[in-house]
């Protein structure tokens, strides 16, 4: 078990749960164009940046599709959706996060995500002021499964990224965070995922909950 000197969490899917509310958004905006999106096209984008999910709408609908249309049309349905009914926090973030706070471990996140959307998702879940630290897509020239968002957050918290434990929901992120030589420990409730990423992982939990008794007793 290494020494752990900070936490570095993923965000969406691992802290908050927005993956639905992406879903939802682009399954709308391909509708109004006459596309459907089902529910195995979705099953892969877990964890990926926007640049990826732009490239597997391609391949499933062809060149022919306006992405910026696509992109505008998406963006209105998700600030509609979480305008009306908010974003939630995953079950555990913030307990955890009250644990490490208490012991006085520093910790920050790395998301694939923009900095605008990842800040605008804490403030309308309430957790805006929670992280101290972010290393967000746009701070770093490549996204997860690249380890540049785990180290750049690893520089910002001052810590060896061997001294970092990094907690993710997804196999790119997963990937992201063992490439950077952290500790990666994988949290889902899907087993598919966690029979996929045991071999990377130090360990695979279900949920938030269970990572304080697991690294902080």
């Amino acid at each position: 078990m290494p020494h752990i000197q900070a936490v570095i969490f993923d965000l969406d899917g691992l802290v908050l749960d927005t993956e639905p509310t992406y879903c939802l958004a682009w399954r709308k905006a391909a509708a109004d164009v006459g596309i459907t999106l089902d529910d195995v096209f979705f099953a892969g984008l877990s964890g990926c940046q926007g640049s990826d999910v732009e490239a597997a709408l391609l391949a499933q609908t062809g060149p022919a599709l306006d992405m910026e249309d696509f992109r505008r049309r998406s963006a209105a349905h998700w600030h509609r959706h979480v305008d009306e009914h908010g974003i939630t926090a995953k079950g555990g973030a913030r307990e955890l996060l009250q644990r490490l706070n208490e012991r006085g471990t520093p910790y920050g996140l790395a998301t694939n995500s923009r900095r605008r959307y990842a800040e605008q998702c804490l403030r309308l879940a309430g957790l805006d002021t929670a992280f101290p630290v972010m290393a967000a897509r746009d701070d770093v020239a490549q996204g997860k499964p690249a380890p540049d968002v785990f180290l750049l957050a690893a520089r910002r918290l001052d810590a060896p990224p061997a001294a970092c434990l990094a907690l993710e929901d997804s196999l790119p992120g997963l990937t992201a965070a063992h490439r950077a030589g952290m500790a990666p420990v994988l949290v889902t409730d899907c087993a598919a995922t966690a029979q996929a990423g045991a071999g990377l992982a130090l360990r695979v939990l279900d949920s938030l909950h269970q990572v304080a008794p697991e690294f902080f007793r």
